[in-house]
């Protein structure tokens, strides 16, 4: 603008003169006008130029601030790495163990309790029908119930059985107290109730007071029904986590049980037992013939999977799916059949444990010496000990844990 008015004044100047000069002269007012244009358009187009052109500062300004841009992304994305790092824990393996263990425990509770409630569920069910009278108090909380079959005939097997390998009077009930272990000969009744041979049961009861009574008819051919019953009033009465069957010509290292079931405790659907897969005996009149075989496939088939009748072990919850299934599952001739029958369809862990199968001295007697303790001791030629009143003694002496082994087991 002040070259405009410079111009303009050097102009008018220049007029001025002209005219004294010449008179009358005067600039065209044209050309005039073009030329005041022409200024004004250079004087509009040099400062804007001026106005566009960075400062010396704010370009400096300028540069710092994107060279210090990088180092702040740099930094701030380091911090958000090292945050990230520290919320998974990285660099902390301990930490990351204890979560999951904790994890573990959780889910290890949650099923548990699922399984208590289950059970809670079956005694609901089948207290009024298989148990006796609810007392009131709940369930008695237990490790492990131990059903040692028996029959009316078998006096002297469940005396041999009290002189070996069972507690007995008061160290029974300190075994139930200290360490949940609960051992009770099972047996029902006989077709006439009130009979001689229920009044034999009753005064042995009454002396050695380690029976277990059940709603149930004894005979041979009903020991799938016995062995249902068994469950469905043990899980009416103890709460425990593990419920086994045993036979009373069978020889059972107690702390050595214990300490193979305490293993799988915390594991759920446990079926323990020595597996086998024996052929399906189609014909009549031998031992062990299955009148259901053809349900089984062709002729010379096996059945599937299911552990020995000579002793097994069920956790909680099966034992509480048996209570609550007790009227629909199908009963076969054989009762170690038809609980592996109940729980084949099932999501149940079979474990396979040989030391729950060991034969009499001097198997047993040499895997001691080895260090391998056996849970139990039979002669699969009779599909127990052979002549058990006479031998169960011996086999104690030679295979048997020691008394200190039930007392010392981690339950």
């Amino acid at each position: 603008m002040l070259l405009l008015r410079g111009f303009m004044k050097a102009m008018a100047e220049r007029s001025l003169s002209s005219e004294k000069k010449s008179r009358g002269r005067l600039l065209p007012y044209r050309l005039v006008a073009a030329l005041c244009f022409l200024c004004f358009m250079f004087g509009f187009l040099f400062t804007r130029r001026v106005g566009v052109l960075p400062s010396s500062s704010s370009s400096e300004n300028r540069k710092a601030a994107n060279s210090s841009t990088p180092i702040t992304t740099y930094e701030s994305k380091n911090s958000i790495e090292c945050e990230h790092k520290r919320r998974l824990g990285e660099g902390m393996p301990k930490d990351i163990l204890g979560e999951v263990s904790k994890t573990h425990k959780a889910i290890q509770s949650l099923e548990k309790s699922i399984s208590s409630l289950e059970m809670e569920l079956a005694v609901a069910r089948t207290s009024k029908n298989w148990g006796p009278p609810s007392s009131g108090r709940g369930l008695q909380k237990a490790f492990v119930v131990i059903g040692i079959n028996t029959a009316f005939s078998s006096s002297r097997r469940r005396h041999s059985i009290r002189e070996t390998w069972m507690p007995k009077g008061s160290k029974l009930r300190r075994l139930e107290k200290e360490k949940g272990i609960i051992i009770r000969f099972v047996i029902g009744h006989s077709a006439t109730p009130g009979g001689v041979l229920d009044r034999a049961i009753d005064a042995e009861e009454a002396e050695t007071k380690d029976f277990l009574r059940l709603e149930h008819v004894e005979g041979y051919h009903e020991l799938s029904t016995k062995t249902r019953v068994f469950f469905a009033t043990a899980v009416s009465i103890w709460d425990a986590d593990f419920y086994v069957k045993v036979d009373d010509d069978v020889h059972v290292n107690i702390g050595m049980l214990g300490t193979t079931l305490s293993r799988y405790k915390t594991k759920p659907r446990v079926y323990v037992g020595c597996m086998k897969s024996g052929p399906v005996l189609s014909q009549k009149g031998v031992k062990y013939h299955e009148p259901e075989f053809w349900k089984f496939g062709e002729e010379g088939n096996k059945y599937f999977r299911h552990a020995t009748g000579q002793i097994y072990a069920i956790s909680k919850d099966l034992a509480a799916y048996i209570s609550i299934n007790a009227p629909i599952l199908h009963r076969y001739a054989n009762e170690d059949v038809s609980l592996g029958s109940w729980l084949i369809g099932l999501d149940v862990q079979h474990i396979d444990d040989r030391t729950m199968c060991c034969g009499t001295p001097p198997d047993c007697e040499w895997k001691m010496q080895a260090g391998n303790v056996c849970v139990a001791s039979f002669d699969w030629s009779c599909s127990g000990i052979c002549k058990s009143v006479d031998k169960m003694r011996d086999v104690h002496n030679a295979c048997g844990e020691g008394e200190g082994a039930i007392w010392n087991v981690s339950v």
